[in-house]
């Protein structure tokens, strides 16, 4: 194998363990190699099928469009830095209050570690219901929708209306991407809609983020930095998206 197909395989086993990347990082992790060697592999890589280019990046090809991605494939991505967000994010509750826990591998990781104590928590993460299900002071509900087999959630219109019932102290956000000329996004229309909703419901959003999201725009619009109250992340983002968090006045965990 020449070092050429070399190189384009890991670009490709880079971009399937991340799910999607932006053309910075795959420049740091082959800083040997020229931006238009780079930008003509993944443009050859694209033709073959075998990665979608999107803008200021690519995307894994496994990665299926318009489900934000199975979650047995997300949940072995980044474990590490997905562990750290759920640690801190820990810090931030408050016995006795009403959370919105959204769907997605990093919220699942955090419901794996939720204390139990007294809270109600809506989530529409099946797999957060049953990390909750151990737990046997918080009262659980999941809200009535249809369900999203590949991210193992629920949404749409019953979700939404049930969600508008409710007065949320804190909403804990999963999201696909932040790009930033559109802000954050997901993957299906309804999900959008469902989280806009949490964040209009609730008096704290926070958003659950690894580094891997920046740069990356996916399909619907979610809200923008002023929407949002905390980002918790892995300590790796970039000074960029910082300084957008320090202008809108939004905390950095």
């Amino acid at each position: 194998m020449d070092s050429m197909e070399t190189r384009r395989n890991a670009i490709v086993e880079l971009i399937n363990e991340k799910g999607s990347v932006s053309f910075s990082q795959i420049k740091e992790a082959f800083p040997q190699v020229s931006e238009m060697t780079l930008r003509t592999d993944l443009k050859l890589l694209d033709e073959a099928k075998r990665i979608l280019r999107i803008h200021g990046g690519a995307r894994s090809v496994q990665v299926i469009i318009g489900t934000d991605d199975f979650l047995n494939r997300k949940s072995v991505r980044n474990i590490p830095q997905k562990q750290r967000i759920a640690q801190k994010a820990l810090s931030l509750l408050r016995e006795d209050t009403t959370v919105y826990l959204d769907s997605g591998s990093t919220a699942t990781m955090f419901a794996r570690q939720f204390p139990d104590q007294s809270n109600l928590i809506y989530t529409t993460g099946l797999s957060c219901a049953t990390e909750l299900a151990d737990l046997s002071r918080p009262a659980v509900m999941i809200p009535g929708g249809k369900l999203n087999r590949y991210s193992q959630s629920v949404f749409g219109f019953l979700a939404i209306k049930e969600l508008e019932r409710v007065n949320f102290h804190q909403a804990f956000l999963g999201i696909t991407g932040f790009h930033d000329q559109i802000g954050f996004t997901c993957g299906i229309s309804d999900e959008a809609i469902l989280k806009q909703t949490a964040i209009r419901q609730s008096e704290q959003v926070v958003v659950l983020m690894d580094s891997s999201k920046i740069g990356v725009k996916s399909s619907f619009n979610i809200c923008g930095l002023k929407d949002v109250d905390l980002v918790v992340s892995d300590g790796e983002l970039p000074e960029d998206f910082l300084e957008e968090c320090r202008k809108y006045g939004v905390t950095v965990l």
